[in-house]
């Protein structure tokens, strides 16, 4: 029998007997492990571990994530709904009451699921988990109160950025970029985001090919995915790769050209490395997750390209000079992928970012160590805070007076402007690109990306 682990409790078996109930399990134990883990991992691998050790056909790990997904995308409204129908506020301290009360007020609020489905079940998880058996019939009484209150509630769902985001991260986007931008901001993470790939051949082509669009940033961007994205045309044959758009166009800053050698610094999952070994450079890509490399070096050959793969960390590389160019996708706090990674917003802290900014700030003197003269450097990362974009440029260069900056051009993003500051930096949002024409709906990333050269 399948087991799963609580996320402060003994194990539970996996049930079977009952429709959608598997699912339904490992999506409350993958939220309720991420309520309690002290920000420890990320959504995406719980799931992947609970569907994993609960042998999960695909219909239910779509379910389970679907669920989950969900449950964080709406987690400060969820929230807010189920402290204002419980007599003593929400049981922070109870992450697996939580969880099954957030997972089925989701279902119900938000996702295609039939009440009666999410009520049963949610009632189902509560009996059949040990500490949570006495509370079954206020997980019945809360679900039914919600089904009958869905109105009223989704009525009063209007404010993202107050009711829906925490405290520390609005504030932050309110200083960062006034409140009007940060409340569009806190409205895409709703909205959620398309499917992007990037293509080795016509983007064009490929978007008549598969029924999607061609961005003005070259990608290719796919609303409606009704299969696996394995089963889609060209993927077998290695003639696309799925990466958001805004992750893409860092590698296009690059510029880089055939026989070119370049570093790709912290490259897993691998979008960016197969970008450069398509455009024909001999890139050497490094990062210090051997698991991730496996999965780079798998899509690596899926797509017929060549690189040569390091496992180790970046600060480690010692090859002064030896590059014509190198990108450095320096890890960070995440918070410009909140649309497709709704977790983050609820995993990081404010000290994740002092951290993390200190971390970048020795990667990117290391990317400066290991360019040419006359190389280029693009430093990027996936978040939406200053600390670890726009002010890690300016006092690069304040202790760097051999780089100069290269300004970013609309006509490298397909003429857009709009994500290209004062600065001449890119700075992507997840509200751009979201609707002004019916080929750009769908948003961005948060991203940011700075293009430097190295003058001695």
């Amino acid at each position: 029998m399948a087991t799963r682990r609580n996320a402060d409790g003994p194990i539970t078996p996996i049930d079977r007997t009952v429709a959608g109930l598997a699912a339904r399990q490992v999506a409350h134990g993958a939220v309720a492990d991420l309520l309690a883990s002290n920000h420890a991992f990320a959504l995406e691998d719980a799931l992947v571990q609970a569907g994993r050790d609960a042998a999960l056909d695909g219909a239910d790990t779509a379910l389970a994530r679907a669920i989950a997904t969900a449950t964080f995308r709406r987690l400060g409204f969820l929230k807010r709904v189920l402290a204002a129908r419980l007599s003593q506020g929400l049981p922070e301290g109870q992450p697996r009451l939580v969880a099954v009360l957030a997972t089925g007020a989701a279902q119900i609020l938000d996702l295609n699921v039939p009440d009666h489905a999410a009520v049963d079940l949610g009632v189902r998880l509560a009996k059949g988990d040990p500490q949570l058996q006495h509370l079954s019939g206020l997980v019945n009484a809360v679900l039914r109160r919600i089904v009958r209150e869905r109105a009223e509630i989704l009525a009063e769902m209007t404010d993202p950025l107050a009711h829906n985001t925490p405290d520390w991260l609005a504030g932050r986007w309110r200083d960062a970029y006034g409140v009007e931008t940060a409340q569009a901001i806190a409205a895409a993470h709703l909205a959620g985001a398309a499917l992007d790939i990037t293509v080795k051949g016509s983007a064009v082509e490929w978007a008549e090919r598969l029924g999607g669009v061609a961005l003005p940033t070259g990608s290719v961007r796919l609303h409606e995915v009704r299969s696996a994205v394995s089963d889609l045309p060209g993927y077998a044959e290695g003639a696309w790769w799925v990466q958001d758009a805004a992750a893409a166009i860092p590698a296009r800053l690059l510029g880089v050209t055939s026989g070119q050698r370049v570093a790709d610094l912290c490259a897993a999952p691998g979008g960016k490395t197969a970008q450069l070994a398509a455009a024909g450079a001999t890139v050497v890509a490094v990062d210090r997750s051997a698991p991730r490399l496996e999965r780079l070096r798998e899509n690596i050959a899926r797509l017929g390209l060549d690189a040569e793969i390091r496992v180790g960390n970046a600060l480690d590389v010692e090859e002064p000079g030896q590059f014509d160019a190198v990108l450095l996708d320096a890890p960070c706090s995440a918070t410009g992928t909140i649309r497709r990674h709704p977790d983050v917003a609820w995993t990081k802290e404010s000290n994740d970012i002092l951290r993390l900014a200190a971390l970048q700030r020795r990667l990117f003197d290391r990317a400066a160590i290991l360019v040419k003269p006359g190389g280029r450097i693009v430093y990027c990362t996936c978040s939406l805070e200053p600390e670890e974009g726009e002010r890690q440029v300016r006092d690069f260069l304040k202790r760097n007076d051999g780089f100069e900056r290269v300004p970013v051009m609309p006509d490298e993003l397909g003429g857009l402007s709009a994500p290209i500051d004062a600065q001449g930096d890119l700075r992507t949002l997840p509200s751009q690109l979201d609707g002004t024409t019916p080929d750009q709906r769908g948003g961005l990333d948060g991203f940011f990306a700075s293009r430097l050269r190295r003058k001695i």
